[in-house]
Protein backbone atom coordinates (compact mmCIF):
# COMPACT_ATOMS: atom_id res chain seq x y z
CA UNK A 1 0.00 0.00 0.00
CA UNK A 2 1.15 3.34 -0.74
CA UNK A 3 0.03 6.66 -0.44
CA UNK A 4 -2.45 8.42 -2.89
CA UNK A 5 -1.19 10.39 -5.51
CA UNK A 6 -0.26 14.22 -3.99
CA UNK A 7 -0.44 13.37 -0.64
CA UNK A 8 2.48 12.15 1.69
CA UNK A 9 3.85 11.49 5.12
CA UNK A 10 5.44 14.00 7.31
CA UNK A 11 8.24 11.71 9.07
CA UNK A 12 9.54 11.69 12.42
CA UNK A 13 12.92 12.59 11.21
CA UNK A 14 11.31 15.92 9.54
CA UNK A 15 9.13 17.26 12.16
CA UNK A 16 11.53 19.16 13.93
CA UNK A 17 11.74 21.60 11.27
CA UNK A 18 7.73 21.50 10.72
CA UNK A 19 7.56 22.24 14.80
CA UNK A 20 10.37 25.22 15.01
CA UNK A 21 7.99 26.85 12.22
CA UNK A 22 5.08 26.37 14.15
CA UNK A 23 6.43 27.55 17.41
CA UNK A 24 8.15 30.78 16.02
CA UNK A 25 4.68 31.57 13.86
CA UNK A 26 2.60 30.95 17.56
CA UNK A 27 5.00 32.75 19.80
CA UNK A 28 5.10 36.03 16.88
CA UNK A 29 1.51 36.03 16.45
CA UNK A 30 0.54 35.99 19.89
CA UNK A 31 2.91 38.61 20.78
CA UNK A 32 1.00 40.97 18.08
CA UNK A 33 -2.46 39.64 19.97
CA UNK A 34 -3.33 36.68 17.52
CA UNK A 35 -5.70 34.02 19.17
CA UNK A 36 -5.42 30.54 17.81
CA UNK A 37 -8.58 29.04 16.15
CA UNK A 38 -8.99 25.52 14.76
CA UNK A 39 -11.58 24.97 11.99
CA UNK A 40 -12.81 21.52 10.52
CA UNK A 41 -11.84 19.93 7.65
CA UNK A 42 -14.86 19.13 5.79
CA UNK A 43 -17.42 22.05 5.14
CA UNK A 44 -20.61 22.68 3.20
CA UNK A 45 -19.45 23.21 -0.72
CA UNK A 46 -21.72 25.96 -1.16
CA UNK A 47 -19.66 28.25 1.77
CA UNK A 48 -16.68 28.11 -1.23
CA UNK A 49 -18.41 28.58 -4.06
CA UNK A 50 -20.20 31.47 -2.36
CA UNK A 51 -16.80 33.06 -1.12
CA UNK A 52 -14.10 31.67 -3.25
CA UNK A 53 -16.09 32.37 -6.29
CA UNK A 54 -18.00 30.28 -9.22
CA UNK A 55 -15.71 30.78 -11.52
CA UNK A 56 -12.13 30.32 -10.27
CA UNK A 57 -10.28 27.37 -10.99
CA UNK A 58 -10.37 26.02 -7.26
CA UNK A 59 -14.24 25.92 -7.39
CA UNK A 60 -14.44 24.64 -11.12
CA UNK A 61 -11.43 22.40 -10.97
CA UNK A 62 -9.75 21.34 -7.69
CA UNK A 63 -11.99 21.09 -5.04
CA UNK A 64 -12.36 17.77 -3.38
CA UNK A 65 -16.08 17.91 -3.12
CA UNK A 66 -18.62 14.96 -2.67
CA UNK A 67 -21.76 13.77 -1.75
CA UNK A 68 -22.37 12.60 1.83
CA UNK A 69 -25.65 9.80 3.32
CA UNK A 70 -28.06 12.71 3.62
CA UNK A 71 -27.22 14.02 -0.21
CA UNK A 72 -25.68 17.11 1.54
CA UNK A 73 -22.86 18.44 -1.04
CA UNK A 74 -19.48 18.53 1.12
CA UNK A 75 -15.98 19.37 0.38
CA UNK A 76 -12.31 18.93 1.86
CA UNK A 77 -11.30 22.93 2.98
CA UNK A 78 -9.17 24.27 0.01
CA UNK A 79 -8.49 27.31 2.07
CA UNK A 80 -8.98 28.65 5.79
CA UNK A 81 -10.71 32.19 5.02
CA UNK A 82 -13.90 31.19 4.47
CA UNK A 83 -13.99 28.61 7.35
CA UNK A 84 -13.02 31.50 9.63
CA UNK A 85 -15.32 33.95 8.40
CA UNK A 86 -18.11 31.16 9.21
CA UNK A 87 -17.13 30.45 12.37
CA UNK A 88 -16.75 34.24 13.30
CA UNK A 89 -20.60 34.64 11.88
CA UNK A 90 -22.04 31.46 13.42
CA UNK A 91 -20.47 31.33 16.63
CA UNK A 92 -22.00 35.48 16.91
CA UNK A 93 -18.31 36.96 17.30
CA UNK A 94 -18.88 40.24 16.78
CA UNK A 95 -21.48 40.39 19.45
CA UNK A 96 -19.10 40.47 21.88
CA UNK A 97 -15.85 41.75 20.70
CA UNK A 98 -15.91 42.24 16.68
CA UNK A 99 -12.42 43.38 16.59
CA UNK A 100 -10.74 39.87 16.36
CA UNK A 101 -7.42 38.43 15.19
CA UNK A 102 -7.09 35.20 14.56
CA UNK A 103 -4.06 32.05 13.11
CA UNK A 104 -4.05 28.94 12.46
CA UNK A 105 -2.28 25.81 11.03
CA UNK A 106 -3.08 23.15 9.07
CA UNK A 107 -3.76 21.18 5.97
CA UNK A 108 -5.85 22.40 3.30
CA UNK A 109 -7.32 20.52 0.40
CA UNK A 110 -7.01 20.97 -3.54
CA UNK A 111 -6.72 18.56 -6.66
CA UNK A 112 -3.78 20.20 -8.66
CA UNK A 113 -1.10 18.51 -10.39
CA UNK A 114 1.47 17.11 -8.30
CA UNK A 115 4.81 18.64 -8.29
CA UNK A 116 8.17 19.51 -6.49
CA UNK A 117 6.74 21.98 -3.49
CA UNK A 118 3.11 21.47 -4.38
CA UNK A 119 1.03 18.77 -3.15
CA UNK A 120 -2.69 18.07 -3.35
CA UNK A 121 -2.83 17.90 0.79
CA UNK A 122 -0.71 20.68 1.34
CA UNK A 123 -0.16 22.91 4.83
CA UNK A 124 -0.72 26.80 5.38
CA UNK A 125 -0.12 29.06 8.30
CA UNK A 126 -2.97 31.50 8.39
CA UNK A 127 -3.90 34.82 10.34
CA UNK A 128 -6.65 37.14 9.59
CA UNK A 129 -7.79 40.39 11.46
CA UNK A 130 -11.95 40.98 11.43
CA UNK A 131 -13.17 44.75 12.73
CA UNK A 132 -10.74 47.11 10.88
CA UNK A 133 -10.58 49.12 8.31
CA UNK A 134 -8.17 51.14 8.82
CA UNK A 135 -5.10 50.67 6.36
CA UNK A 136 -1.89 50.52 9.47
CA UNK A 137 -3.64 46.73 9.75
CA UNK A 138 -2.75 45.93 6.41
CA UNK A 139 0.87 47.12 7.35
CA UNK A 140 0.91 44.99 10.60
CA UNK A 141 0.32 42.04 8.56
CA UNK A 142 2.82 42.37 6.00
CA UNK A 143 5.33 43.40 9.07
CA UNK A 144 4.07 40.61 10.56
CA UNK A 145 4.69 38.33 7.67
CA UNK A 146 7.94 40.02 7.16
CA UNK A 147 9.39 39.18 10.35
CA UNK A 148 8.55 35.67 10.72
CA UNK A 149 9.91 34.54 7.26
CA UNK A 150 13.01 37.04 8.79
CA UNK A 151 13.68 35.13 11.68
CA UNK A 152 13.18 31.77 9.62
CA UNK A 153 16.35 32.87 8.27
CA UNK A 154 14.83 33.67 4.80
CA UNK A 155 16.97 36.52 2.95
CA UNK A 156 15.79 38.62 0.46
CA UNK A 157 12.85 39.23 1.39
CA UNK A 158 10.26 42.09 -0.86
CA UNK A 159 6.71 42.35 -0.39
CA UNK A 160 4.65 42.71 -4.23
CA UNK A 161 2.06 45.14 -3.27
CA UNK A 162 -1.35 46.49 -5.45
CA UNK A 163 -4.98 47.67 -4.24
CA UNK A 164 -7.24 46.05 -6.09
CA UNK A 165 -9.90 48.76 -5.37
CA UNK A 166 -13.45 48.63 -4.09
CA UNK A 167 -16.90 48.63 -5.16
CA UNK A 168 -17.19 52.18 -6.08
CA UNK A 169 -13.68 52.21 -8.34
CA UNK A 170 -13.65 48.64 -9.29
CA UNK A 171 -16.19 49.28 -12.13
CA UNK A 172 -14.10 51.65 -13.76
CA UNK A 173 -11.06 49.49 -13.72
CA UNK A 174 -13.27 46.48 -14.85
CA UNK A 175 -14.58 48.64 -18.10
CA UNK A 176 -11.18 50.06 -18.93
CA UNK A 177 -9.70 46.21 -18.99
CA UNK A 178 -12.74 45.11 -20.96
CA UNK A 179 -11.94 47.81 -23.70
CA UNK A 180 -8.54 47.08 -23.88
CA UNK A 181 -8.93 43.15 -24.44
CA UNK A 182 -11.89 43.77 -27.17
CA UNK A 183 -9.49 43.41 -29.70
CA UNK A 184 -7.69 40.39 -28.02
CA UNK A 185 -10.11 37.99 -26.79
CA UNK A 186 -9.55 35.58 -29.75
CA UNK A 187 -6.14 35.48 -28.17
CA UNK A 188 -7.33 34.09 -24.43
CA UNK A 189 -8.18 31.05 -23.22
CA UNK A 190 -11.60 28.95 -23.13
CA UNK A 191 -11.51 29.87 -19.53
CA UNK A 192 -10.59 34.00 -19.67
CA UNK A 193 -13.25 34.34 -22.72
CA UNK A 194 -15.62 33.06 -20.11
CA UNK A 195 -14.31 35.12 -17.27
CA UNK A 196 -14.54 38.20 -19.96
CA UNK A 197 -18.44 37.71 -18.63
CA UNK A 198 -18.58 36.63 -15.21
CA UNK A 199 -15.24 38.13 -13.75
CA UNK A 200 -12.84 40.12 -16.10
CA UNK A 201 -10.30 40.56 -12.84
CA UNK A 202 -10.22 36.77 -12.67
CA UNK A 203 -8.08 37.19 -16.29
CA UNK A 204 -5.43 39.41 -14.36
CA UNK A 205 -4.60 36.12 -12.37
CA UNK A 206 -4.38 33.50 -15.46
CA UNK A 207 -0.92 31.99 -16.14
CA UNK A 208 -1.63 30.74 -19.39
CA UNK A 209 1.00 31.86 -21.98
CA UNK A 210 -1.16 33.39 -24.70
CA UNK A 211 -3.34 35.56 -22.01
CA UNK A 212 -0.26 36.85 -20.19
CA UNK A 213 0.76 38.34 -23.36
CA UNK A 214 -2.68 39.54 -24.30
CA UNK A 215 -2.46 41.29 -21.09
CA UNK A 216 0.67 43.11 -21.80
CA UNK A 217 0.21 46.80 -21.41
CA UNK A 218 -3.10 45.88 -19.84
CA UNK A 219 -5.04 48.97 -17.29
CA UNK A 220 -3.57 48.74 -14.06
CA UNK A 221 -5.85 49.13 -10.88
CA UNK A 222 -3.85 51.25 -8.93
CA UNK A 223 -5.16 53.72 -11.88
CA UNK A 224 -8.32 53.77 -11.51
CA UNK A 225 -8.74 53.59 -7.65
CA UNK A 226 -11.59 55.84 -6.16
CA UNK A 227 -10.26 58.64 -3.40
CA UNK A 228 -10.52 56.57 -0.84
CA UNK A 229 -8.74 53.64 -2.17
CA UNK A 230 -6.16 55.62 -3.14
CA UNK A 231 -6.03 56.90 0.47
CA UNK A 232 -5.67 54.01 1.97
CA UNK A 233 -3.12 52.46 -0.48
CA UNK A 234 -0.73 55.62 0.11
CA UNK A 235 -1.39 55.04 4.24
CA UNK A 236 0.10 51.43 3.41
CA UNK A 237 2.67 52.45 1.63
CA UNK A 238 4.12 54.96 3.83
CA UNK A 239 4.05 52.73 7.19
CA UNK A 240 5.60 49.83 5.18
CA UNK A 241 8.83 51.97 4.36
CA UNK A 242 8.54 53.45 8.15
CA UNK A 243 8.75 50.07 9.45
CA UNK A 244 11.69 49.09 6.93
CA UNK A 245 9.74 46.78 4.88
CA UNK A 246 11.26 45.97 1.32
CA UNK A 247 8.41 46.57 -1.08
CA UNK A 248 7.42 46.80 -4.47
CA UNK A 249 3.81 48.28 -6.23
CA UNK A 250 3.33 45.29 -8.79
CA UNK A 251 -0.02 46.20 -10.23
CA UNK A 252 -0.54 43.08 -12.54
CA UNK A 253 -0.92 41.01 -8.92
CA UNK A 254 -4.51 39.69 -8.11
CA UNK A 255 -5.27 37.60 -6.13
CA UNK A 256 -6.86 34.20 -7.40
CA UNK A 257 -10.16 34.65 -4.94
CA UNK A 258 -12.93 36.72 -5.61
CA UNK A 259 -13.34 37.99 -2.48
CA UNK A 260 -10.42 40.36 -1.82
CA UNK A 261 -10.55 44.17 -2.20
CA UNK A 262 -7.85 46.82 -1.82
CA UNK A 263 -4.38 45.78 -0.56
CA UNK A 264 -3.14 42.60 -1.65
CA UNK A 265 0.29 41.76 -1.40
CA UNK A 266 2.74 38.69 -1.85
CA UNK A 267 5.93 37.72 -0.28
CA UNK A 268 8.87 36.91 -2.46
CA UNK A 269 11.97 35.82 -1.41
CA UNK A 270 15.69 35.30 -3.32
CA UNK A 271 17.15 32.41 -0.87
CA UNK A 272 17.20 30.38 -3.87
CA UNK A 273 18.47 32.47 -6.33
CA UNK A 274 15.39 33.18 -8.65
CA UNK A 275 12.61 34.76 -7.08
CA UNK A 276 10.16 32.75 -5.15
CA UNK A 277 6.52 33.30 -3.75
CA UNK A 278 6.24 32.10 -0.07
CA UNK A 279 3.06 33.65 1.26
CA UNK A 280 0.28 36.27 0.47
CA UNK A 281 -2.92 37.34 1.49
CA UNK A 282 -5.32 40.67 1.17
CA UNK A 283 -8.51 42.39 2.15
CA UNK A 284 -11.78 41.40 1.70
CA UNK A 285 -13.79 43.63 3.45
CA UNK A 286 -17.36 42.06 2.08
CA UNK A 287 -16.96 38.40 2.71
CA UNK A 288 -18.34 38.56 5.89
CA UNK A 289 -21.68 40.36 4.99
CA UNK A 290 -21.70 37.55 1.71
CA UNK A 291 -21.74 34.99 3.94
CA UNK A 292 -24.68 36.46 6.16
CA UNK A 293 -22.95 38.23 8.56
CA UNK A 294 -22.92 41.83 9.06
CA UNK A 295 -20.93 44.14 7.42
CA UNK A 296 -17.10 43.72 9.04
CA UNK A 297 -14.07 44.62 7.65
CA UNK A 298 -11.74 42.04 7.26
CA UNK A 299 -8.12 40.68 5.90
CA UNK A 300 -5.34 38.21 6.10
CA UNK A 301 -2.50 36.23 4.81
CA UNK A 302 -1.81 32.62 4.20
CA UNK A 303 1.66 31.15 4.01
CA UNK A 304 2.65 28.25 1.90
CA UNK A 305 4.04 25.95 4.86
CA UNK A 306 5.15 22.57 2.69
CA UNK A 307 7.24 25.38 0.40
CA UNK A 308 8.64 27.24 3.64
CA UNK A 309 10.15 24.25 4.67
CA UNK A 310 11.58 23.29 1.28
CA UNK A 311 13.24 26.56 1.43
CA UNK A 312 14.61 25.94 4.82
CA UNK A 313 15.78 22.58 4.05
CA UNK A 314 17.56 23.80 1.10
CA UNK A 315 19.13 26.62 3.13
CA UNK A 316 20.31 23.27 5.24
CA UNK A 317 18.47 25.04 8.41
CA UNK A 318 19.91 22.90 11.31
CA UNK A 319 17.36 22.32 13.74
CA UNK A 320 18.76 20.33 16.95
CA UNK A 321 16.23 17.82 18.45
CA UNK A 322 16.62 16.87 21.21
CA UNK A 323 17.01 13.80 23.18
CA UNK A 324 15.89 12.20 26.43
CA UNK A 325 16.88 13.06 29.72
CA UNK A 326 18.08 10.31 30.51
CA UNK A 327 18.85 7.30 29.57
CA UNK A 328 18.52 3.83 31.69
CA UNK A 329 21.05 0.97 30.60
CA UNK A 330 19.39 -1.92 31.98
CA UNK A 331 21.09 -5.42 32.52
CA UNK A 332 19.54 -8.29 33.21
CA UNK A 333 15.54 -8.75 33.97
CA UNK A 334 15.60 -8.04 37.33
CA UNK A 335 17.69 -4.49 36.02
CA UNK A 336 15.13 -4.07 33.17
CA UNK A 337 12.12 -4.36 35.82
CA UNK A 338 13.30 -1.36 37.68
CA UNK A 339 13.67 0.12 34.95
CA UNK A 340 10.77 0.18 33.49
CA UNK A 341 9.21 1.50 36.87
CA UNK A 342 11.86 4.37 36.97
CA UNK A 343 11.24 5.14 33.52
CA UNK A 344 7.60 5.20 33.90
CA UNK A 345 7.67 7.51 37.37
CA UNK A 346 10.25 10.29 35.64
CA UNK A 347 8.32 10.92 32.22
CA UNK A 348 4.91 11.72 34.75
CA UNK A 349 7.88 14.09 36.54
CA UNK A 350 8.63 15.55 33.25
CA UNK A 351 11.58 13.74 32.88
CA UNK A 352 11.91 12.40 29.30
CA UNK A 353 13.42 8.72 29.39
CA UNK A 354 14.20 6.50 27.72
CA UNK A 355 15.40 2.48 27.76
CA UNK A 356 15.97 -0.47 25.88
CA UNK A 357 14.37 -4.45 26.71
CA UNK A 358 15.71 -6.34 24.26
CA UNK A 359 18.69 -7.23 26.19
CA UNK A 360 21.23 -5.93 23.95
CA UNK A 361 25.18 -5.86 25.54
CA UNK A 362 26.50 -2.83 28.06
CA UNK A 363 28.42 -1.73 24.99
CA UNK A 364 25.38 -1.90 22.41
CA UNK A 365 23.07 0.33 25.09
CA UNK A 366 25.55 2.92 25.33
CA UNK A 367 25.78 3.27 21.89
CA UNK A 368 22.24 3.99 21.81
CA UNK A 369 22.21 6.14 24.34
CA UNK A 370 25.03 8.28 22.25
CA UNK A 371 22.74 7.71 19.19
CA UNK A 372 19.24 9.58 20.59
CA UNK A 373 21.39 12.15 22.09
CA UNK A 374 20.74 10.96 25.52
CA UNK A 375 21.75 13.86 28.54
CA UNK A 376 22.26 11.79 31.28
CA UNK A 377 22.98 7.49 31.52
CA UNK A 378 22.32 5.27 34.30
CA UNK A 379 23.44 2.25 34.90
CA UNK A 380 21.50 -0.81 36.50
CA UNK A 381 23.07 -4.37 36.74
CA UNK A 382 22.96 -7.06 39.16
CA UNK A 383 25.99 -5.35 40.76
CA UNK A 384 24.68 -2.18 41.23
CA UNK A 385 21.26 -3.42 42.79
CA UNK A 386 23.17 -5.38 45.21
CA UNK A 387 25.37 -2.72 46.14
CA UNK A 388 22.21 -0.69 45.85
CA UNK A 389 24.48 2.07 44.82
CA UNK A 390 24.13 3.51 40.77
CA UNK A 391 26.09 5.85 39.03
CA UNK A 392 25.10 8.74 36.53
CA UNK A 393 26.94 10.06 34.26
CA UNK A 394 26.48 13.06 32.31
CA UNK A 395 27.33 12.37 29.06
CA UNK A 396 28.23 16.33 27.54
CA UNK A 397 30.84 16.68 30.73
CA UNK A 398 31.24 12.68 31.67
CA UNK A 399 31.44 13.66 35.27
CA UNK A 400 29.48 10.89 37.33
CA UNK A 401 27.47 10.78 40.32
CA UNK A 402 26.65 8.19 42.91
CA UNK A 403 23.37 7.90 43.94
CA UNK A 404 21.32 5.18 46.14
CA UNK A 405 18.64 2.89 45.50
CA UNK A 406 16.24 4.83 48.27
CA UNK A 407 14.14 7.80 46.93
CA UNK A 408 16.29 6.81 43.62
CA UNK A 409 12.74 8.59 41.28
CA UNK A 410 13.24 11.82 43.45
CA UNK A 411 16.71 12.30 43.46
CA UNK A 412 17.34 11.58 40.30
CA UNK A 413 14.74 14.09 38.97
CA UNK A 414 16.59 16.58 41.20
CA UNK A 415 19.50 15.92 39.83
CA UNK A 416 18.50 16.04 36.12
CA UNK A 417 16.12 19.41 36.59
CA UNK A 418 19.56 21.00 38.01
Amino acid sequence: MQTIRGFRDILPEQIALWQKVEQEAAALFESFGYREIRIPIVEKTALFARSIGETTDIVEKEMYTFEDRTGDMLTLRPEATASICRAYIQHKMYAAEPVRKFYLTGPMFRRERPQKGRYRQFYQIDAEVFGVESPYIDSELIFLLHTLLRRLGLEGLSAHINSLGCPVCRPDFQKALLDFLGERKDNLCENCKRRLVKNPLRILDCKVETCRQALEGSPATVDHLCPDCRTHFETVKTSLEKLGVDFMIDDTLVRGLDYYTRTAWEVQTTTLGAQSAVAGGGRYDRLVEELGGPSTPAIGFAIGFDRLVEVMEQLDTQVCEKGPDLFIVSLGADAQAYAFEWSCRLNTMGIRTDSDFRGKSMKALMKRANKVNAAFVLIIGDNELAQKKLVLRNMATKEQTEIGLDNLVNDLAQLIKN
